[in-house]
């Protein structure tokens, strides 16, 4: 018995395929050779929260030793678990699941689950059954006493800022985030196409590689691409895109000798420094010195000489990082306005949003402040074809709108996104799931019992009984496989 592995397709409800041409149809082949299953990936950027609540037991109530880290954990809770944890902070003894839940009102019931799964998720809530297989919780100790102290006498950070007649010319605000843009967009465009940066960081090639890992691809003899995440980072927000580095920076610590908890409690203990003020670098260890070039590599943090002292100087991008994902995105001044004909107009002197909205539509020229293009049929099935979705272009178009169209109800014209989503649709009426086929069976008989056997299984994609021939669910496989095995004894 020959068996072969195939993609089928499978029908959309209007019952409609899309025609492939040939050029598709031995793309899909040649990606079938390659790989059995096409698994679609998509990013979760996670937060600083995320990442604590992955650390072990032991290293998580070492952080809490850290008052500033109490209140971080703190400041990130949903507003419901911040009421719980402040209510219970001088209960010395379990509370029943029962009298939390009297704390409610009537329909706050399934933020009530939210809250509670993220208390047990950080280690803040400790849950335990009693003899009446009742839910009990209890305030993780360390957490509270820290923060017992916290509130009683305030907390005093490692260092203070520097004094003025010490620091000179410290930059605004404004140039301070200008500097931070320019080094991310530096940090970027050396990620996914090192020719286009115009300097190189100090991160290692080794180090560039960890950052590369699922977002860029490479076979022999041949130039990293981006891979189908790769497109999808692209066109995430800047803090999104941040907290993906930050996680892949962090998760690969270890192998550079710094424990991860002890950079967590670092980056967050930078997050309560302010904004524009200068920190003497003598305040920090060997292994925070190195960990503030990276961030300044990044642009999160911007170092200063001076005749006898060294500083550096948070951006905002560092003081949000104990802020959640979601709160941290404030609404930015946006660059591009796109017209009902499809025209595209981008406002912007940045070679990272050149090759961004090179990923779908079509730039025709560019002058020194502006950037012109069309969204056609052609560059958006080059986007979907990537692994980019209609909403995700839309999305970006929306929250990047200039100023001028941005308090417009839509931001984007109705026609050119429905028309995205039309194209997207176009592509989306079937599609590919693995099967296997069957076929040089021995005799008759086996092929009809093998055929019984994969209707039993609801597995019976199609058949052939003149030429003994069947197509089958990849999901019944290895159950068709002992079967057959069986029949042949």
């Amino acid at each position: 018995i020959t068996l072969r592995r195939y993609l089928t397709p499978k029908t959309s409800k209007t019952g409609k395929r899309r025609k492939t041409e040939n050029s598709n149809e031995r793309k899909q082949q040649n990606d079938v050779a390659c790989s059995t299953s096409r698994i679609s990936v998509k990013i979760i950027a996670k937060n600083f929260m995320d990442m604590v609540a992955s650390l072990p037991a032991m290293k998580l109530d070492k952080l809490f030793e850290n008052a500033f880290i109490c209140e971080a954990i703190l400041r990130s809770m949903p507003p419901l678990g911040k009421k719980y944890v402040l209510n219970m902070l001088y209960i010395d003894v379990p509370v029943t699941a029962d009298i939390l839940e009297q704390w409610l009102l009537p329909d706050a019931f399934p933020k009530h689950e939210v809250a509670i799964d993220r208390l047990i998720q950080l280690r803040l809530f400790i849950e335990t059954i009693d003899r009446k297989k009742e839910k009990n919780y209890k305030l993780n100790p360390i957490f509270q006493t820290s923060l017992h102290k916290h509130l009683i006498y305030g907390g005093v950070l490692p260092r203070e800022p520097m004094p003025s007649n010490v620091t000179v010319r410290l930059p605004s605000l404004q140039d301070l985030e200008a500097y931070a843009l320019e080094q991310w967009e530096c940090f970027f465009l050396q990620l996914i196409s090192s020719g286009q940066s115009n300097r190189v960081t100090n991160f290692s090639s080794s180090m560039m590689r960890v950052f590369q890992r699922g977002l860029m691809s490479q076979r022999e003899k041949e130039a990293p691409r981006l891979t189908e995440t790769g497109f999808q980072f692209l066109l995430m927000d800047t803090n999104a895109q941040l907290w993906y580095i930050i996680r892949e920076y962090i998760s690969n610590s270890e192998e550079r000798g710094v424990d991860p908890s002890d950079l967590i409690s670092f980056l967050l203990e930078l997050s309560f420094h302010v904004t524009g003020q200068a920190y003497n670098t003598n305040t920090l260890t060997e292994v925070q010195r190195n960990t503030i070039k990276d961030l300044a590599d990044l642009g999160l943090v911007k170092l200063q000489q001076g005749m006898k002292e060294s500083w550096f100087i948070p951006t905002k991008l560092v003081t949000n990082l104990s802020v959640s994902l979601t709160d941290s995105l404030s609404r930015k001044e946006g660059f591009v306005v796109v017209e009902t004909n499809f025209r595209l107009y981008a406002y912007s002197t940045s070679k990272l949003h050149v090759e961004i909205l090179r990923l779908f539509a079509r730039i025709e020229y560019q002058l020194p402040n502006l950037i012109v293009g069309a969204i056609t049929k052609e560059s958006l099935y080059n986007a979907f074809e990537n692994g980019i979705s209609g909403e995700q272009i839309i999305t970006f178009l929306q929250q990047n709108s200039h100023p001028r169209v941005a308090d417009r109800i839509p931001s984007v014209p109705e026609n050119v996104t429905d028309q995205i989503r039309l194209w997207e649709s176009d592509l989306n009426r079937i599609e590919m799931a693995l099967a296997h086929f069957y076929d040089e069976f021995p005799s008759r008989d086996v092929f009809e019992a093998a055929c019984d056997f994969a209707r039993e299984w609801s597995g019976l994609l199609w058949e052939d009984a003149q030429k003994m021939r069947l197509v089958v669910k990849a999901e019944v496989h290895m159950h068709m496989r002992d079967f057959l095995r069986s029949q042949n004894k």
